[in-house]
């Protein structure tokens, strides 16, 4: 007897089945999250290197500007490294 878990996992599958994805496709997002990775962490050295400045010299408003920057980046990335997932997921 299946769980309703199960059930519903069926049904969602027949509405929308999951794309399989090929062993170029898999390797190719494996490289951009990669990439990603490499530039978020490149982000963050550099700009948690001006935070700690700012915050040594006791300038808040710098402080806070470079925090929100470090976030915006950091999402930019994120959103960056989706799109071209997506792209990656619509070749065949």
């Amino acid at each position: 007897m299946k769980s309703a878990y199960e059930l519903a996992m069926e049904r969602l599958e027949k509405q929308s089945p999951t794309a399989k994805l090929t062993a170029a496709q898999k390797a190719d997002i494996t490289e951009l999250e990669a990439l990603t990775k490499a530039k978020k962490a490149e982000q963050e050295l550099f700009l948690k290197g001006e935070i700690e400045k700012a915050e040594a010299k006791g300038d808040y408003e710098a402080f806070e500007q470079l925090n929100k920057q470090l976030k915006h980046e950091l999402n930019k990335l994120d959103e960056d490294l989706e799109k071209k997932k997506e792209k990656v997921r619509g070749k065949k």
